[in-house]
């Protein structure tokens, strides 16, 4: 098989599209703390409604304009994808609410490190529960990076609930997303749907008593209604990610997103970055050049038979 035909090959196309859309989502999901930011002064629970209406909003619009309303009919008559989605919402709806808060608290760095251990939830839940397999490299690779968070674990001196808790809450809503037959748009809708009417009736609850932020300025209702693309485009972009590549692979990209979010707390939020964010980020590092090595070697190998071809 020459190189233009392996170009060419379906398989490769979708990792590779799978993979790119991952790069994209977990960049944009890196800068994030910049924009909740720009509502420091708004409570966490109030962006997280406005964050979920004007993310349903977004993402039931383009699945009308697409005419693919008839497949939420459809996917509304299986009572399985149905209780998965609902398990997306719960898990989602939670993480966004916990990371919003890590970042106007000042927990930026905090809440990285618990997207540096998410990608060892996923590959767990990818090896032991989808039966994915890995190479001695890539094991390799997975030793490092929990030897680095163990030691972060160990030296932290308490137990870390945070990163913890974004860490399981976002594997398991990868793991789910993967069991669902609905695409990236019409998938997220139904998630939004899910909570839509709640946090619906809480913003007109805090509207009715005139303490919401909504309408108190141009900038900060500018910045609520615009959460909703803030939202949709990294997880439509993550979704169609999980779908094409291994739940491990999309875990071990997640890197990019923790690793920006590091750097923005600490030198644009001046957030004080420890000695044990130190030993893990460089354990993590290396686990991930190990990992990326592996992901390479077959592809390497791929153009050598070509060449020789």
């Amino acid at each position: 098989m020459g190189i233009g035909n392996w170009m060419a090959d379906t398989g490769n196309d979708k990792t590779r599209y799978g993979i790119l859309c991952g790069i994209s989502s977990y960049m944009m999901w890196g800068v994030l703390p910049i924009y909740w930011k720009l509502v420091g002064d708004v409570p966490a629970y109030e962006i997280l409604a406005h964050r979920i209406i004007w993310s349903f909003a977004l993402v039931a619009m383009i699945v009308a304009l697409k005419g693919d309303i008839s497949k939420l009919k459809d996917f509304f008559r299986d009572r399985k994808s149905l209780a998965c989605i609902a398990g997306c919402s719960v898990l989602i709806t939670f993480n966004w609410f916990l990371f919003i808060w890590c970042v106007n608290s000042g927990h930026i760095i905090e809440s990285s490190l618990g997207y540096y251990i998410n990608p060892l939830m996923s590959v767990f839940l990818g090896t032991f529960v989808l039966k994915e397999k890995l190479s001695a490299v890539q094991k390799a690779a997975i030793a490092i990076a929990a030897t680095g968070v163990a030691a972060m674990v160990v030296i932290y001196g308490s137990f870390p609930w945070i990163p913890l808790a974004l860490a399981t809450s976002f594997g398991i809503y990868g793991l789910l997303k993967k069991k669902i037959s609905l695409d990236s748009t019409a998938g997220l809708t139904v998630e939004t749907l899910v909570t839509a009417p709640f946090a619906l009736a809480f913003l007109l609850h805090l509207g009715a008593n005139g303490t919401g932020a909504f309408g108190s300025s141009s900038s900060v209702t500018a910045v609520l209604m615009l959460s909703g693309v803030a939202t949709a485009i990294p997880l439509l972009l993550f979704a169609e990610g999980a779908k094409n590549v291994k739940l491990s692979t999309m875990g071990f990209l997640q890197y990019i997103s923790p690793t920006m979010s590091l750097f923005i707390g600490i030198f644009m939020y001046n957030e004080k970055l420890t000695q044990v964010n130190l030993i893990g980020f460089c354990f993590i590092w290396i686990a991930l050049a190990v990992y990326s090595y592996s992901l390479l070697k077959p592809q390497r190998a791929q153009i050598t038979i070509g060449k020789r071809e």
